[in-house]
């Protein structure tokens, strides 16, 4: 296959990832529904045979099987039903067979999908470092949403993002393999350490295991230099949002609030701008 048109052409070849991006954000609406349902059903199962129970039974459900269906009546969804945007809209937000209302987030999450997957195109062009960083913000997109449904950061995609940061950078692709490896232990360390000056001084837990992680596999992607800026863009977004949310929620300060969304947005300024803030502010990028 002649990919030179796409090669030679940051216009086309952002067009060609923004739409490919709508197809990823449909599948990621997949993953934010169905990973949760996973774990839980695996907790189930590991909980009855610790208590030396049969493990509940459970209909076989994983990312690709049984097709996706109407989660109110199971109707299964037809392809015409299933392209990205365009179907919500011509059914008018509501199931085809029950008239049950789709949630206005399916193409939310496609439409965002697929600007970043544009922007990202437009940003790093060609190559391999572009494949990289889709892969980051899919799964950043991702994990983003099942922390707001479930104030959960599975370890199935944090995980392999941090290796994946890792492995990215032995090619130095956004950093040095050492500022890589600091940064996955750096980004781990502080927010344990927050964690644990907060629950002595408060008594009660101010954040999951889950965004020590997250921080990590930041860190191993863009390196340990761009930590603060992570920190400082996710504690800005997430105190104003919050403030925001718990306002217009009429809810009292102790409502948690996931923080993960928050991390991801400084990961991903920190992927496409960390290296200049770093040097617009210390004049150089540290080693």
């Amino acid at each position: 296959m002649d990919f030179s048109p796409l090669q030679s052409s940051p216009a086309l070849l952002a067009l060609a990832l923004g739409i490919l991006g709508l197809a990823i954000g449909s599948f990621l609406n997949v993953v934010i529904h169905r990973l949760p349902i996973m774990m839980q059903a695996e907790w189930r199962a590991d909980c009855a045979e610790f208590e030396g129970r049969e493990s509940p039974a459970a209909e076989k459900l994983n990312l690709l099987v049984p097709r996706s269906r109407c989660p109110s009546c199971g109707t299964p969804i037809t392809a015409l039903q299933n392209i990205p945007i365009a179907s919500w809209i011509a059914l008018g937000g509501k199931c085809a067979a029950c008239k049950a209302p789709i949630s206005a987030r399916y193409p939310l999450v496609e439409l965002f999908t697929g600007i970043v997957s544009a922007f990202l195109a437009w940003r790093f062009g060609w190559g391999p470092a572009l494949a990289a960083a889709l892969v980051f913000a899919w799964a950043l997109i991702a994990a983003s949403a099942i922390d707001i449904d479930t104030q959960l950061l599975p370890d199935r995609i944090t995980l392999p993002l941090l290796w994946l940061g890792l492995l990215a950078n032995v090619f130095g692709l956004f950093v040095d393999l050492r500022s890589a490896v600091l940064g996955a232990v750096g980004g781990y360390l502080l927010l344990w350490c927050v964690y644990w000056g907060f629950k002595l001084l408060a008594g009660k837990e101010g954040m999951g295991f889950g965004d020590f992680k997250l921080l990590a596999a930041l860190g191993a992607w863009t390196g340990w230099q761009t930590l603060p800026l992570i920190l400082l863009v996710s504690a800005g977004a997430g105190t104003v949002i919050g403030v925001v949310l718990i306002w217009l929620s009429g809810k009292g300060r102790d409502t948690r609030i996931p923080f993960g969304p928050y991390l991801a947005a400084g990961g991903l300024v920190a992927l496409l701008w960390g290296r200049e803030a770093v040097v617009a502010y210390l004049g150089r990028f540290p080693a």
